[in-house]
């Protein structure tokens, strides 16, 4: 009876084992498509970054452009105020003109202060958009971080059949997805600490 009870364990043992296994390749399979498709979201997320940023700078750059045509209206207006203040016994023809400009760059200086607080709310809106699209990847950052970690604890629960490196990897996939979730979804969650460890 002995060595049938032998043969029985070792049927056991296998069948365990392959039951592990399935288990096992299922999580991997599962996890690692989860990571694909995250992966793909995070990569538009970091394209839309991208073009939020460029846009950011090309508005602080307008921005500072009309700063410096502003500052050129305000001198040539301060220039003709002095000079038609300067100008002794002035013909009504010169000083309409003296008037006719300092106007004209009077003009400019309010057109080029609208503009350059257009282009401020816009670039800050860029800057806002950016900072929203980076929180969403660090959230795809950590997602993918944690689940690389459960693959690899799923290949050496394989190696080691130790059930209690499965839990562990099954927690570290889950928690994994959920922040890939979160940021398929906008939703608010992210790990500030985990975010700063990735960065």
């Amino acid at each position: 009876m002995g060595e049938i009870d032998e043969k029985i364990s070792e049927a056991l043992e296998k069948a365990r084992e392959s039951r592990l296994n399935t288990v096992i390749a299922a999580l991997v399979a599962a996890t690692a498509t989860l990571m694909a498709l995250n992966n793909v979201k995070d990569g538009n997320i970091v394209q839309n970054m991208q073009q939020a940023q460029a846009n950011s700078v090309d508005q602080w750059a307008d921005y500072q452009a009309k700063g410096v045509k502003q500052n050129f209206a305000i001198a040539a207006r301060e220039q003709l105020e002095i000079m038609r203040e300067a100008t002794p016994n002035p013909t009504p023809e010169l000083r309409a003109m003296f008037d006719k400009r300092i106007a004209e760059y009077t003009a400019q200086d309010k057109k080029y202060q609208a503009e350059k607080e257009d282009l401020k709310r816009k670039a800050e809106g860029s800057q806002k958009q950016y900072d929203e699209f980076n929180r969403h990847d660090d959230q795809f950052d950590a997602a993918e971080a944690l689940m690389s970690v459960a693959i690899a604890m799923f290949g050496v629960t394989a190696l080691t059949r130790k059930r209690w490196l499965l839990i562990v990897g099954i927690v570290f996939a889950g928690i994994g997805e959920i922040l890939g979730l979160a940021g398929f979804f906008n939703w608010s969650l992210h790990s500030d600490w985990l975010a700063s460890v990735l960065s």
